[in-house]
């Protein structure tokens, strides 16, 4: 829905309410609110910032945050951005008329592509509210012949989730969240400040819930310390010597952990909060014997040999998966009682690591990584014979440092790395819902063709897959002719081509002379890292007799 609509509804010559006007340039976060709207009948507008706009749910109960509730959300108008901030009276006789109030605000981030959920009616999204958190589904309601779609707000069950006396949350929250005004002192224009509802906002403000604020705050100023995680440096060979230690490399998310007066939070190494995704680790987490701390590990799940797998973890994550069967496996703590840690030798921060973790609860998700010390040429051989991915290998005498660094290094197996999706074409013959991708990443700011994969899809990752890339479709193609010569014209016209936004996971045996991936498989989306990242990626050179298996490199790995 335009803002026309929003615009025909109001005379703005009666109406408080902000007019539409330019659409501000905004960068990070989506704005999220709720507004208790005392119209015809009293409900709540709930609000996601969408496209530079704000669309629009009328919830006739209020949220739930039980997930056995199902509120029914009634789709209206698009709203103008100016619209958050607004709290007041709108007249009667104009539209809409009636007591408003800024009931909850914040941030939200859509779990998948939220152009493909809006049109396929199922949006998923984390909300970071002042009083809403975690998970949540809207879900749109079958059935034509409506005035208005009809959907349904759903609390997804989480460490967030709160079963029975939602009449009893939503009474105890019934002041504004900015101006500590309840609906009757907006209705009599007090002024903020003046409210009073200040006994009532200290009746309900319980000791635990001043520690979760309290906790919040400790969240947020954890957060902005350790904005970054250290990265790994590709090179040919494992090091040598006693100063290295080794690891196994892993195949899923990487992620940071803070803790703060029992409550945790899990960020992603580009900065996506994604607590609401494993709420088995953040409960670990938030049971651990700590003040504080911040640990950095990475979200796996294994199969029946111990190995992990990126495919699997993706299906434990997706509609019907279970996420409980994730582990974490941590290998640095950064922080711990106050303590800032990132200046001590690796080893030294290791030790620490695995004194807190043996502390905790036997059956806890959260696995200590252990290490090889020296033996990288020895390790990384069977690892190779193993089937895994490859090695980590570390100098036990560095400190932590953020971003890329030569202390820390990978060797890989096999090769494997992220691409940009920049097109999809239709499957040929069968029922999959698509044939191929069609891949790029960056060189000299400069975005490059790399080639195409049409293997390693389930019917279900294909359907899925191109739903999403309906969402984010264009009709200019990406690449020119000339950038992807080899392809035939008759293939190349049939390319649906996409904004390159969305990165995937690809394994493939080596790179061709002309600069693409040679007998390549999908291996699944990579969420958790950024399309501007993906760029060439030059392994350093190192002794090649200490390299126990030839992997060929031409310079063209990334991560």
């Amino acid at each position: 829905m335009a803002l026309e609509e929003y615009r025909r509804k109001r005379d703005f010559k009666k109406t408080p309410e902000p007019p539409p006007g330019p659409v501000p340039a905004r960068e990070g976060k989506l704005a999220y609110l709720i507004q208790k709207h005392e119209a015809t009948r009293l409900h709540y507008d709930f609000r996601l910032e969408l496209d530079g706009i704000l669309l629009s749910w009328a919830v006739t109960k209020g949220p739930s945050v039980n997930p056995g509730d199902k509120r029914l959300a009634v789709r209206t108008e698009d709203h103008p951005l100016s619209y958050g901030s607004f709290e007041g009276t709108i007249p009667k006789g104009e539209y809409g008329g009636g007591t408003v109030m800024l009931w909850d605000s914040g941030t939200w981030e859509p779990v998948h592509d939220p152009h493909a959920g809006l049109k396929k009616g199922h949006l998923g999204f984390l909300l970071y509210g002042e009083r809403l958190h975690g998970r949540w589904d809207l879900v749109r309601m079958r059935g034509g012949g409506e005035k208005r779609e009809n959907w349904l707000l759903i609390k997804v069950a989480d460490p967030e989730t709160r079963k029975g006396g939602d009449g009893e949350f939503l009474d105890n929250l019934s002041f504004s969240v900015t101006t500590g005004r309840s609906m009757e002192e907006i209705a009599q224009g007090v002024a903020p400040g003046k409210t009073r509802v200040t006994a009532l906002k200290k009746s309900v403000t319980s000791p635990k819930k001043a520690k979760t604020r309290s906790s919040e705050s400790g969240l947020n100023a954890l957060m902005d310390r350790y904005p970054e995680v250290q990265l790994a440096t590709l090179v040919d060979a494992p090091p040598e010597g006693e100063h290295w230690v080794h690891e196994t490399k892993l195949d899923g998310y990487r992620l940071l952990g803070f803790v703060s007066g029992g409550t945790a939070r899990l960020r992603t190494r580009n900065g996506k909060d994604w607590t609401g995704k494993f709420p088995s680790l953040s409960t670990a987490l938030e049971t651990l014997k700590v003040k504080d701390a911040v640990l950095d590990m990475e979200a796996v799940l294994l199969d029946v040999q111990g190995k992990s797998t990126f495919q699997s973890l993706q299906a434990a994550l997706g509609e019907g998966g279970d996420p409980k069967q994730i582990v974490a496996y941590v290998f640095d703590l950064l922080y711990l009682d106050g303590k800032d840690l990132t200046e001590l030798p690796l080893t030294e921060r290791k030790e620490n690591l695995q004194k807190l973790l043996k502390a905790s609860k036997q059956d806890t998700p959260l696995l200590y990584n252990r290490h090889v010390t020296g033996k990288g040429a020895e390790m990384f051989a069977k690892a190779c014979e193993n089937g895994l991915e490859g090695i980590i290998s570390k100098e036990g005498n560095a400190p932590y440092r953020p971003g890329r660094q030569k202390s820390w290094l990978k060797i890989k197996c096999v090769r494997r790395q992220e691409f940009i999706i920049t097109g999809f074409s239709d499957a040929r013959k069968g029922e999959r819902a698509l044939g191929a991708l069609y891949l790029g990443y960056h060189k000299d700011h400069t975005l490059r063709y790399a080639g195409k994969v049409g293997t390693g899809f389930s019917m279900k990752s294909a359907r899925e897959l191109a739903e999403r890339l309906e969402g984010i479709a264009r009709e200019k193609p990406v690449f020119t002719r000339a950038q992807t010569a080899g392809l035939p014209a008759g293939e190349w016209h049939r390319i649906h081509w996409v904004r390159p936004t969305l990165l995937c996971e690809v394994a493939f045996t080596e790179w061709t002379e002309d600069g693409h991936i040679r007998h390549p498989s999908f291996q699944g989306l990579r969420e958790d890292k950024d399309a501007g990242d993906v760029k060439k990626e030059t392994p350093v050179k190192t002794r090649a007799s200490a390299r126990p298996v030839a992997v060929k490199s031409d310079g063209r790995d990334f991560e």
